[in-house]
């Protein structure tokens, strides 16, 4: 049985970072990556829908330790696939990485004060490893399954149904007319890339969401030296991000109305603002979606694509039927209503061989797991790039780790939890259909001290450096 210091779980965004972090900054540890798929890249490599991207500004999405070069705020994912690819070759991370190595059990010894973790390697033999510290980089959502849609009579319709995250590989849509029925950033990426070929998409709401354009190359910066201006450009873009969504927040009538005045621009006067563009939450209650220059609204321009905001009252062999009484036509439905939550890749975690309900436990500080020993997990943000929140966990998991080997500790573990005291908060702070119908698969935050949720990059970023790490941790 191979033994390690750490075993970082899932090669995507969150993993590699993780690795990079644990391999400059306890540089002793033996460390290795395991990935249940064939590649590295997680969402990126595993999502092959027309038009994939970021829903963030790559500059800081990217990581810190290797700059953004590419000048597009918004990147596709061929483009972050081979940035990945290059910061895993340049660091010597991809000899880290294991492929074809499936999780499904991994248990906590009090006795020998490390993990165990059962695996299904390549050839479906069971490969076991022992380590030290456990790191979970495997993201928020099932890769296996995605979120029921309640649709009904769907099993009429004799076209194609497909699920985003399960698109059909050379499937061809051109000439087609096609309905996706959401209206999140699957959706409003979605739209734009299918009509270059579709005869028309109509993208179905039940109801809007905030869509912003954003310029997709706002810097011109010349004048700096490239390195220096990808840097003052990172720093720029966090700010930005949190004042922007503080604004939001403190003010979310003003900033409601010039989101949709903004988008009322962008509209052609036979498109109405009211009602598919008129959201009923308050801006950040949902994640605000993002289309580079405008893409979105080009293609609704062009009569390309259109916005339907109704409800289904069935589905029929070649159309959509709202209770309205509007047909749609379609040879195409795309359910782009979410995904479905999963906490830790599924795997199950146990402590002294008793199974940990992971949903019914607090979050210590964003990173650890009220009584689960040295195990950390990779969450970011949904209201900034979700790379800005993984980097903090990492960069607090590490000092945290290297103070206990400075100490002697072999074992950290979050308790002392008064969930009467510290209250209730959800993880992510969503009200998304999929995050409120699975939020209870997440781990659960309080109120306050290092229970409370995460704030913004800065605070984080401060507490993960020079932040108290004794605050309800209890070390042996």
């Amino acid at each position: 049985m191979e033994e390690l210091d750490v075993i970082i779980v899932g090669a995507g965004i969150s993993g590699i970072n993780a690795a990079y972090r644990v391999q400059t900054e306890l540089p002793s540890s033996r460390y290795l990556i395991l990935d249940a798929r064939d590649e590295i890249g997680g969402t990126w490599s595993f999502f092959r829908y027309p038009g994939l991207r970021s829903d963030s500004d790559l500059y800081t999405f990217g990581f810190p330790w290797k700059p953004w070069k590419q000048g597009k705020l918004i990147a596709t994912a061929p483009l972050i696939m081979d940035y990945l690819s290059e910061a895993v070759s340049e660091t010597g991370i991809d000899q880290h990485i294991r492929f074809k190595h499936h999780i499904t059990a991994a248990n906590w010894s009090n006795k020998e004060q490390k993990w165990q973790l059962t695996t299904t390697g390549p050839d479906g033999q069971t490969v076991c490893f022992k380590s030290k510290f456990l790191i979970m980089g495997t993201g928020y959502y099932d890769y296996k399954k995605a979120l029921p849609a309640s649709i009904p009579d769907i099993q009429n319709f004799a076209g194609p149904v497909i699920h985003p995250q399960f698109w059909p590989e050379n499937f061809d849509y051109s000439g087609k007319k096609i309905i996706i029925i959401g209206s999140g950033a699957t959706a409003v990426t979605l739209l734009p890339n299918l009509a270059k070929k579709a005869a028309h998409v109509t993208m179905l709401q039940r109801s809007p969401t905030y869509i912003m354009k954003v310029d997709n190359d706002p810097y011109k910066w010349d004048f700096l030296p490239r390195d220096l201006a990808i840097q003052v450009i990172r720093m720029l873009q966090i700010i930005i991000a949190i004042i922007f969504y503080n604004v939001c927040r403190l003010f979310p009538a003003w900033a409601g109305d010039k989101l949709q005045k903004a988008a009322a621009k962008q509209l052609p006067e036979t498109v109405p603002l009211d009602p598919h563009f008129t959201p009923k939450y308050k801006p950040w209650d949902q994640r605000i979606c993002f289309t580079p220059n405008g893409d979105f609204f080009e293609a609704i321009r062009n009569s390309k694509a259109s916005v339907e905001t109704g409800t289904i009252r069935q589905v029929a062999h070649d159309c959509v039927i709202l209770h309205s009484g509007e047909k749609l036509a379609a040879d195409v439905i795309i359910t782009a209503t979410g995904l479905k939550m999963q906490a830790m890749g599924g795997v199950q975690i146990s402590v002294e061989n008793k199974k940990i309900d992971i949903g019914e436990k607090y979050a210590w500080n964003n990173v650890m797991i009220q009584d689960v020993p040295n195990f950390f997990f990779m969450v970011g943000y949904v209201n900034a790039s979700w790379t800005l929140g993984a980097d903090a966990s990492a960069r607090m998991l590490c000092r945290l780790i290297k103070d206990m080997q400075a100490r002697g500790q072999k074992s950290a573990v979050p308790g002392g939890v008064d969930a009467k005291k510290i209250g209730y908060r959800p993880l992510l702070a969503l009200t998304s259909t999929y995050v409120v119908q699975g939020g209870s698969e997440l781990p659960k935050c309080g109120n306050s001290g290092p229970w409370a949720p995460r704030t913004n990059y800065l605070m984080d970023l401060y507490k993960a450096v020079i932040g108290d790490l004794n605050n309800g941790l209890i070390f042996a």
